[in-house]
């Protein structure tokens, strides 16, 4: 029996590793445990998730809880390590860009365990993001990267890793928005904001580079405040985002319908019944790009490309002159249309645990 540990600790790993989970489970010969770490903790950033995404109980529980990068990071690797050791997987499987997934990639490569990475190769050219030092140690430790975009893929090989340890597998977070997709057809949840279909966007923000500058977040707030007086915003703002506004005391306008961070289910929903999204976020880049929803995203820099090359995202960083000039070009109606986009198809979790079992069973004969 080969044994596969499937490590996850935040919001977005939960949304690719439950279509992950449920294609190695129906796989003859493996066992998998499931580990959270606890990085996210409360309902709404995880246990929501669990249930919406029809994810089992963990095996283990870390319960790291939140702290400064590096004393979470420690408290993963420390109680990660005794898991390892108690368990001893054949694989650890770690998912996207989190605290979480560099801290157990690094102690998994000291015990000489060995890691897959879905969502590999993913780059933004920025260093200064948390994300970006987590996705550069995760490759360099890995010894099955799996990319969900063609960008990925060159960003592994230029780097050096040998071909053969990559593979193009598509995007898993596109498997889950597809499951999922079928279960929200029938919410208007913009109603509860008294909003119609295709009357409001939708916003998320919490990037350092929006959200930590105080100047920064207020000119960009002062922008969004004049586009609600076109287009109403329904702001589910993250916790770090609620507490950098409170610092300088913005009030929301009556343009904004301010929220706390909402189920995965609504935030689908919102997206797809929106005339716009506006985000930093990547995970939403890839949801709007699917679901054909224009997408401003609020940075200078992306490690999802083809979200911009064949999808609904455009690059407008957070300059109020840039962000007009796409806004006007989406409410004209003359905003670029979305292509499909290869191997974003639904099956990416199929390929994905494809490829986990047959790169194990090369070192497990």
């Amino acid at each position: 029996m080969r044994k596969i540990m499937l490590v996850a600790g935040a919001r977005p790993n939960f949304i690719k590793l439950a279509p992950v989970l449920r294609a190695l489970r129906v796989r003859a010969g493996l066992s998998v445990d499931l580990v959270h770490t606890g990085q996210h903790y409360d309902d709404a950033m995880s246990g929501s998730f669990f249930r919406l995404l029809d994810i089992p109980r963990p095996d283990v529980n870390l319960d790291v809880g939140s702290a400064s990068h590096a004393v979470q990071t420690a408290r993963i690797m420390e109680r990660f390590e005794a898991v390892l050791l108690e368990r001893r997987p054949d694989c650890v499987v770690v998912f996207g860009d989190v605290n979480s997934t560099a801290a157990c990639s690094l102690v998994a490569a000291k015990l000489l365990v060995r890691i897959a990475h879905v969502e590999a190769g993913l780059r933004s050219g920025d260093r200064t993001m948390p994300e970006e030092i987590n996705r550069i140690v995760t490759d360099a430790l890995a010894g099955l990267l799996l990319a969900s975009e063609p960008s990925g893929v060159e960003h592994l090989l230029r780097e050096g890793k040998p071909a053969e340890s990559i593979r193009l597998v598509g995007n898993v977070m596109i498997d889950s928005l597809n499951w999922v997709l079928p279960r929200v057809r029938d919410l208007k949840p913009w109603e509860r904001y008294g909003l119609d279909r295709g009357g409001y966007g939708v916003l998320t923000l919490h990037r350092p580079s929006n959200v930590d500058d105080p100047a920064v977040l207020r000119r960009l707030m002062e922008c969004l405040v004049e586009i609600t007086a076109e287009v109403p915003l329904i702001f589910p703002a993250h916790p770090r985002t609620r507490k950098a506004l409170e610092c300088f005391g913005w009030v929301p306008s009556r343009g904004f319908r301010l929220t706390e961070p909402v189920p995965y289910t609504e935030s689908i929903a919102l997206q797809a019944g929106a005339a716009l999204v506006m985000t930093d976020s990547g995970g939403v880049q890839e949801e709007a790009s699917c679901l054909g929803v224009p997408c401003l995203t609020l940075r200078e820099n992306t490690e999802r490309p083809i979200t911009v090359e064949l999808g609904t995202s455009t690059l407008v960083g957070n300059e109020p002159s840039r962000i007009w000039s796409t806004f006007r070009s989406v409410r004209s109606g003359i905003y670029k249309k979305a292509s499909p986009i290869p191997l974003w198809d639904g099956q990416a979790a199929e390929r994905t645990a494809e490829t986990i079992e047959n790169w194990l069973g090369g070192f497990l004969r």
